[in-house]
């Protein structure tokens, strides 16, 4: 069916580019230096000051940042990396490709980022790093993460795939670690025309390993130190960056403006909307809770609006990770919460009048099931 109201509308985005996007695609092609050229080093140097940061890498992906990030950090064989389930699957990937050991913790059931009493319970002597996800845009408590893995001699590496420009007390999503990484994939609140992916750290040394090991292993060419992976960032997509990124705050602030629509419209709605927070919240995602989840989306669907659900099964319950979890029961918090989540149409350009349009849609489903108790409250 086609979507009046989509989830997220690419092409209204492109809109704020496309002139000035002509010119520097020609430019790259005229000189067909492909990847790690002027625009990579250029967007490097612009996304590290805008972050406030020493370094900025640029990198084939998001998968590939976090993969980078565990590596240059020593994480491998025999190491245990806590992080949580209630995130994209890349995230445990990466941990995966590294050869290191997952363990999954459950999320705060407020905020739905890594619960810091449930790092706590599970460091044991082979931990070597804690991968908090800043999900949805929302940064995780990183406080207080960092204080624990201090205490523990642990490395931190953060997720901040889906939290470009969420700060905190002065610092950066990505900034507070030891290394963070993003992923600059096409629907993200900073996005390229396709993949791409960020490291960023204050380490000297850290930046050296990422930039060594995303080149092949090869600080000169044909000469190859370590054994890295092809994990380039292309001209193309660095020149994509490069112009959206002076739009980056000016996106983030419509989307908490779009987020503050939704929560008082949402108010008697019989649904369970998310905290504002402030600058901490970027939105990259907007997501309620109804127990109904499954009949809203096609009641949303059947008017034309976009919907969408991060993410239906959690990693813990991934065939693919079957040997490092738990089972069900394990992470109770996170296994409640993704029957009862449903992400609702969030980007930049969205008009106030189809915020409006999807709430009383929300509503009048709400009030027709009125029997069947939608209404939700925190997880336990």
């Amino acid at each position: 069916m086609n979507q009046r109201i989509p989830l997220v509308d690419l092409r209204r985005q492109h809109a704020l580019i496309a002139d000035q996007l002509e010119g520097e695609l020609q430019s790259v092609f005229a000189s067909m230096r492909l990847f790690l050229g002027p625009n990579v080093q250029a967007f490097e140097h612009e996304y590290a000051e805008y972050l406030g940061a020493r370094h900025a890498l640029g990198v084939s992906d998001g998968t590939m940042a976090l993969h980078l990030a565990l590596r240059a950090c020593g994480i491998g064989p025999g190491d245990e990396v806590i992080t949580v389930s209630h995130t994209f699957f890349a995230t445990v990937e990466a941990i995966l490709l590294a050869g290191a050991t997952p363990v999954f913790v459950d999320v705060d059931a407020h905020t739905q980022t890594m619960s810091v009493e449930a790092v706590a319970g599970a460091i044991t002597e082979r931990t070597r790093a804690v991968v908090p996800v800043h999900l949805h845009g929302r940064m995780a408590d990183m406080e207080a993460i960092m204080a624990l893995a201090r205490a523990h001699d642990l490395r931190v590496i953060e997720d901040a795939c889906q939290a470009h420009g969420a700060h905190r007390d002065g610092r950066f999503a990505g900034t507070i670690g030891d290394i963070g990484c993003f992923s600059f994939y096409y629907s993200k609140n900073l996005g390229a025309y396709g993949e791409a992916g960020g490291v960023v750290t204050n380490d000297d040394h850290l930046a050296e390993r990422a930039r060594v090991l995303r080149d092949h292993g090869s600080a000169t060419r044909y000469h190859h130190d370590v054994v890295g992976v092809n994990g380039r960032l292309d001209e193309v997509q660095a020149a994509v960056l490069r112009l959206k990124l002076p739009h980056l705050d000016a996106g983030n602030r419509s989307r908490r403006r779009h987020a503050e629509h939704y929560n008082r419209a949402l108010r008697d709605a019989g649904v369970l909307t998310p905290a504002l927070g402030g600058d901490d919240n970027v939105f990259h995602l907007y997501v309620i809770r109804v127990q109904e989840r499954d009949a809203l989306q096609g009641y949303l669907s059947d008017k034309g609006i976009g919907t969408g659900i991060h993410y239906p099964v959690p990693c813990h319950l991934q065939p693919a990770c079957r040997e490092w979890s738990r089972g069900r029961g394990s992470l109770p918090v996170t296994e409640q919460l993704v029957g009862e989540i449903i992400s609702l149409p969030m980007f930049p350009e969205l008009q106030d009048s189809e915020v409006e349009e999807v709430c009383d849609v929300i509503a009048d489903f709400t009030s027709s099931y009125r029997g069947a108790s939608t209404e939700v409250t925190a997880a336990e």
